[in-house]
């Protein structure tokens, strides 16, 4: 299991997330297949939390990861110390990387009524609800054509952590800014600029 959870004490937060969360504890899980970047998603989410001074940690599910085979990861972020281990059932968050998983995977598991579901998609916010019956807040954005006008291929991890961050309010944009360049070095502007796209483009709709 690979986490990260701050050293620091109780976080000063200067505006409320968007998103219900109980005790200041917010539960995401990321939907993925291998080889498409949930786990670095859910890691560099986790850093941005701890460079805020919140508790934060990032891991993913248990069980060998094949390359185009369903993965989750998930992140807890937290104005307490976490001690929590286990994988999250009942989430705040629900961020879909490929929307193939949709027709597969039930996405949408627990997920809290006061909850956000996070897709990347060229589908309306509308026409997602409609097909798959979704009670919840949506967010739509069409991460793979950003990322591939942008980064030159359909990897959507760090797109959509901009599309995450739109509809939640979690965490600041800029703070995911330094552990994307010191996860992508010379790559980093590239990432840095797509987050910031996915960001700006993401519809949050009730």
């Amino acid at each position: 299991m690979r986490a990260f959870e701050s050293l620091q004490g109780r976080f000063l937060c200067e505006r409320e997330t968007k998103v219900t969360n109980t005790n200041g504890l917010v539960e995401i899980r990321w939907h993925g297949r291998g080889g498409q970047g949930a786990v670095t998603s859910a890691e560099l989410l986790a850093q941005a939390a701890i460079s805020e001074g919140k508790f934060a940690q990032a891991f993913p599910s248990f069980g060998p990861e094949r390359r185009g085979a369903p993965v989750l990861a998930f992140v807890r972020i937290s104005d307490k110390q976490l001690r929590i281990r286990a994988g999250i059932t009942e989430p705040d968050v629900v961020v879909v990387l490929d929307p193939s998983l949709l027709r597969i995977v039930n996405v949408a598991s627990g997920l809290k009524d006061g909850g956000v579901l996070v897709i990347n998609t060229r589908k309306s916010v509308e026409e997602i609800r409609s097909e798959f019956d979704i009670k919840q807040r949506l967010a739509t954005i069409d991460a793979t054509k950003v990322a591939r006008e942008l980064l030159g291929v359909p990897i959507t991890n760090t797109t959509m952590v901009g599309a995450l961050i739109k509809a939640t309010d979690v965490v600041r944009l800029e703070s995911v800014v330094e552990p994307l360049r010191h996860r992508f070095g010379r790559l980093a502007e590239r990432n840095i600029n797509a987050m910031k796209r996915a960001y700006e483009e993401t519809i949050v709709k009730e």
